[in-house]
């Protein structure tokens, strides 16, 4: 096994695990909306629904850049790298709402980007 296989499946991990979840959440909020509970939410776009869509669209990118990360490759490594990126800024966004989370997200990205820039095109350190 090579050196910073350990990193890339983690970013493959994270990234499909998060991204099966935002999928769910998105069809949650579209389908519904009276299961988040937060009274007196704006939203800087729209309403929940609208939210929902947005999510349910990054939960597919998230789960292709998954896909494009296991199958290996420059590609996958910069949109792994694109995608982990918003995401990161997508949760602190989430902060006000959700702060554990975010923070929980913010790190776990944070190792993404890492093993990605790291590890992301050959599987082995830039320095070895």
């Amino acid at each position: 096994m090579n050196k910073g296989t350990g990193w890339i499946m983690y970013a493959w991990i994270v990234l499909i695990v998060l991204g099966v979840w935002n999928i769910i959440e998105g069809i949650v909020a579209i389908s519904r909306s009276s299961f988040f509970t937060a009274t007196g939410a704006h939203y800087v776009y729209s309403d929940l629904r609208t939210w929902g869509w947005i999510i349910l669209i990054w939960g597919i990118l998230e789960v292709l850049a998954a896909g494009s990360v296991w199958r290996g490759g420059q590609w996958g490594r910069w949109f792994g790298i694109f995608v982990a990126s918003i995401a990161i800024i997508l949760q602190f966004l989430a902060l006000p709402i959700y702060p554990f989370w975010a923070l929980i997200s913010i790190f776990m990205f944070s190792l993404v980007l890492y093993g990605l820039a790291a590890y992301g095109g050959t599987g082995e350190s830039p320095n070895d």
